[in-house]
């Protein structure tokens, strides 16, 4: 009995069953749901939104009705889904900051930028069709499309729109399915179309030359597009890539007034994000923050700068860096092809199957046309016939019982002739009537040799294809919205670079200790030490700059310099802040931009040339940044006034002294460096021999070599006899300057 009852029951495995089910699934998301077609750009759910309202009578031309009604007749008929799904495609479809050429016109609340998922409930609003829809509507009952059953089978759907231009590009479209998702940005219609006509007049083009025709996408929003042609040029050659959109703002009586946003980019959100950071005491060269937005000005946020010294560039680019006023959109050229296949596709490709559609569409309209003009003028023939044998004609209506058989065997006529000799009202047999005729045959034959040589010519239909191109991008373009400019990357401004710039003095001691101290006059040898301490080194620059300290291991080691404690006191020890390694003393400090540069040397005669930036770490260990030979110490850090012309003075301890160009030596940002000095290994290692001091000579400075308690000032003539290549020796110093203590430089004003 069991067999009986469940014989028919087809037995698969688990796994195979499932594998299959969610193929098809997936078959159906990408092909019936959320991938368009790349002949009207459309996914289904908007195609049969639109054939609806049309089938309604919503065109441009009629009056508004209650979106619930459209919403009821598309589940109804076309799409058994849920009714807010379709509801948000139809409000999508509605608003003018979604889409750069709307196909419905709304009346009522359909959401504003700032929240474009705020829209009223279908029951409220109302909807037509826009003016732009008639582009793809137009041709529908011509012939142009396939038609399919409706999901119950009783009544038809087009398969697709016939599309005038290619919605495609011109609205974009976002989806995503099952491994696979699109993301296509909106166009221009000129330029599409522009780029549509240049590839009928020249097929072998190559995307460079398109892309002369279509620079890049055109938002509804005329935010700037800041994306490198270069890289536009790359996404239309891959089909994939992004496209970085930046808010417009200019600059009123000192307030940055920003009047446009990127594409979908919430106001709101923007405020939020700005005034987020004004509480987190992160954005202090704000003053104020408003929101000025209204009817007549969508988009104007106001933001006042605290002082007029504050830079509205520097501030914008910040927020830039830091909020949605900048903003990047991925464009991924996925459709489905005029195969039926999904494909992510370059330009070239896209805009080439999209023309072999609309040729094929004009095509089909053209037969259908013709064979419309071809079976009036089979009908008008017959009824020549009847006029020019009116009286038999009558007699045979009169007197013959089948009088259609008889007429057809009489004149030689067919079906349709005779049934429309028989459908003849009395009126149309007069002599006027006869004329009309006549002259209607004339024009429809002159139509069907027009259609005739179209349709064999496929010069005609291309120019007949760009005529209608060109005439709906006039009637239906206008101008590019979003600017293509070439703008230079936003850049955030450090916390550092966000604090109050104060001149300051930082002061480190002989045992380490560090303080900072307001203002440049300040006489550091002069401060207060803690017994058995004194002065090592100090530096002079701003209080958001970070201060680097050299250590005698070579590392180097950073704070903010306003973080370090006041002057008044004694300093801190820097062991408290860093860890250096046992036995290391602090050997120098520095102050200055990230971008200034530093000569790096060891008294082991070695040295490279350093930005100050790569001396900056946030480690408590340091960096190591000089590797040292052995027996070698760490002399303390020289700035470089110009790399080009400064000079380089090097004397050793036993008064031997080298000059030679800056620029010999290498630029890194850690190692050895280059031989500045020769310096014998085994002295070295004795501490026998070494570097006394090496200086940087600006161009007229004068060199100071201190020996004991006497100082030996040399001119730049001075210096000459002891120019020379860079890793020589040098020539001694002059008597009573044999050992040398230390070098300096004096600045000439």
């Amino acid at each position: 009995m069991t067999e009986s009852m469940y014989g028919d029951i087809e037995r698969r495995a688990l796994s195979d069953f499932t594998e299959q089910a969610y193929l098809n699934y997936s078959m159906y998301v990408i092909m019936d749901r959320a991938l368009p077609f790349i002949g009207d750009g459309l996914k289904p759910v908007q195609r049969r939104i639109v054939y609806a309202m049309s089938e309604l009578g919503l065109d441009a031309a009629s009056k508004h009705k209650k979106s619930a009604r459209t919403v009821g007749d598309v589940l109804g008929k076309y799409h058994p889904h849920g009714d807010s799904a379709c509801y948000e495609a139809l409000v999508l479809m509605a608003q003018p900051f979604s889409y750069r050429y709307p196909l419905i016109d709304g009346q009522g609340n359909f959401g504003s930028p700032d929240d474009p998922k705020s829209f009223a409930a279908m029951r409220y609003t109302e909807s037509k069709l826009s003016k732009y829809a008639q582009l793809l509507l137009e041709e529908l009952g011509q012939g142009t499309t396939d038609w399919q059953p409706n999901f119950d089978g009783t009544m038809e759907e087009p398969v697709n729109l016939p599309a005038r231009v290619p919605n495609l590009l011109c609205n974009g479209t976002t989806g995503i399915a099952v491994g696979m998702a699109t993301d296509i940005p909106p166009h221009n219609l000129r330029e599409v179309v522009a780029a549509c006509t240049f590839l009928l007049d020249h097929p072998t083009c190559e995307i460079e030359e398109l892309a002369v025709r279509l620079p890049g996408p055109d938002f509804p929003t005329e935010a700037e597009i800041i994306t490198p042609r270069i890289e536009m040029l790359e996404m239309y050659k891959t089909g994939k890539g992004s496209i970085r959109q930046r808010a417009k703002y200019e600059v009123e009586d000192g307030e940055v007034v920003i009047t446009a946003l990127p594409y979908q980019t919430s106001g709101s959100k923007v405020i939020e994000q700005i005034a987020a950071q004004m509480q987190q005491k992160k954005l202090p060269m704000v003053a104020d923050l408003r929101d000025e937005s209204d009817h007549e000005h969508p988009c104007r946020i106001v933001i006042v700068p605290r002082s007029n010294r504050i830079d509205a560039a520097e501030l914008m680019g910040h927020l830039f860096a830091t909020t949605d006023l900048e903003k990047s959109f991925r464009a991924n050229f996925n459709v489905i092809g005029l195969d039926g296949k999904p494909q992510v596709k370059d330009l070239k490709t896209l805009l080439s199957e999209w023309l072999t559609f609309r040729v094929d569409t004009v095509r089909r309209r053209l037969q259908w046309r013709l064979d419309k003009v071809e079976a009036r003028l089979h009908i008008l023939d017959g009824l020549l016939v009847a006029f020019l044998n009116i009286d038999e004609v009558i007699r045979i209506i009169r007197e013959e019982e089948n009088p259609k058989q008889e007429l057809m065997a009489r004149f030689g006529l067919s079906d349709r002739q005779a049934e429309a000799i028989l459908d003849l009202k009395l009126r149309h047999l007069a002599k006027l009537e006869e004329i009309k005729i006549r002259g209607e045959q004339m024009e429809l034959m002159q139509e069907q040799a027009n259609l005739q040589r179209t349709l064999a010519s496929d010069t005609r239909m291309k120019n007949l294809v760009r005529s209608e191109l060109l005439a709906d991008s006039h009637k239906f373009g206008d101008e590019r919205r979003s600017p293509i400019v070439e703008r230079e990357q936003a850049k955030a401004i450090s916390e550092d670079e966000m604090l109050p710039s104060e001149p300051v003095t930082v002061v480190l001691s002989q045992m380490g200790w560090a303080r900072c101290a307001k203002g440049h006059d300040v006489d550091a040898p002069g401060l207060n030490y803690k017994a058995g301490d004194s002065y090592l080194a100090s530096a002079q620059g701003k209080s958001n700059q970070q201060a680097v300290f050299m250590d005698s291991t070579g590392r180097a080691y950073s704070v903010t310099a306003k973080d370090l404690p006041s002057a008044r006191g004694q300093g801190e020890p820097l062991t408290s802040r860093f860890t250096p390694e046992p036995g290391a003393t602090f050997t120098g400090v520095a102050l200055a931009e990230e971008s200034e540069q530093y000569l790096i040397c060891s008294d082991g005669g070695y040295g490279f040339v350093c930005n100050y930036g790569d001396l900056v770490s946030r480690n408590k260990s340091g960096k190591n940044v000089l590797n040292m030979p052995s027996g070698a110490l760490v002399l303390p850090m020289q700035p470089v006034s110009n790399i080009e012309t400064d000079r380089v003075a090097v004397a050793t301890n036993d008064g031997r002294l080298l000059v030679f160009p800056l620029k010999d030596l290498p630029q890194m940002a850690k190692g050895k460096g280059n031989k500045m000095i020769g310096i014998e290994t085994a002295k070295l290692e004795k501490r026998e021999e070494f570097v006394a001091g090496a200086v940087v000579l600006p161009e007229n400075a004068n060199l100071l070599i201190t020996s004991g308690k006497r100082t030996f000032t040399m001119k730049p003539s001075d210096l000459e006899h002891y120019l020379g290549e860079r890793g020589r020796r040098g020539h001694k110093l002059p008597r009573g300057f044999q050992k040398v203590d230390a070098v300096g430089i004096e600045r000439k004003d």
